[in-house]
């Protein structure tokens, strides 16, 4: 409500509030109308499902209609309930892009670094595998009360090489 003795003594603010509150009032009547126009469709669907449990006159309904019956009285639920989530989803929600960090982890963060390799380097020709590239990804690890980074390396060896080497020791044929 609004404080008589907080009102601003500018006119075009006056108008402002007014105006605001006019908005207000209108989006309130024009909900209320559709929750009225709702309640009318229940009201209605429930006086359906009345007619078709009891019969119009004491008449005895067949089990199929009974069924038939139901499932458009379902169907008109379905549609209402539908409607009635369409109107409480925000807009602002559905507008909002998530926000997400794409780039690194902050660098004030202890880091601990894990180095996937194989354990053993030499092939079984005997020369020794080496370091093409690598992978890195680093992950927000949480224990309570302390913040850290995960860094894992994953070397890249050279799958050529390996194929290489056992085309020639007639291991796998290539």
């Amino acid at each position: 409500m609004i404080d008589p003795k907080n009102l601003p003594d500018d006119v075009a603010s006056l108008k402002a509030m007014i105006l605001a509150s006019h908005d207000e009032i209108t989006g309130k009547d024009a909900l209320i109308e559709r929750k009225e126009d709702h309640i009318q469709r229940l009201e209605k669907l429930v006086a359906d499902f009345k007619r078709a449990l009891f019969g119009a006159r004491s008449e005895k309904v067949a089990l199929e209609q009974y069924d038939l019956a139901l499932e458009d009285i379902e169907t008109a639920m379905a549609s209402i309930h539908a409607e009635d989530d369409a109107e409480n989803v925000s807009p602002t929600k559905a507008d909002r892009k998530r926000k997400t960090n794409r780039g690194s982890l902050p660098k004030h963060l202890p880091r601990i670094e894990v180095v996937n390799e194989p354990e053993e380097t030499i092939c079984s020709c005997g020369t020794e595998r080496h370091v093409i590239g690598e992978d890195v990804s680093e992950r927000l690890d949480i224990i309570p009360a302390q913040f850290r980074v995960i860094v894992t390396r994953r070397p890249n060896m050279p799958v050529a090489h390996v194929r290489m080497v056992l085309f020639r020791h007639q291991h796998l044929p290539v």
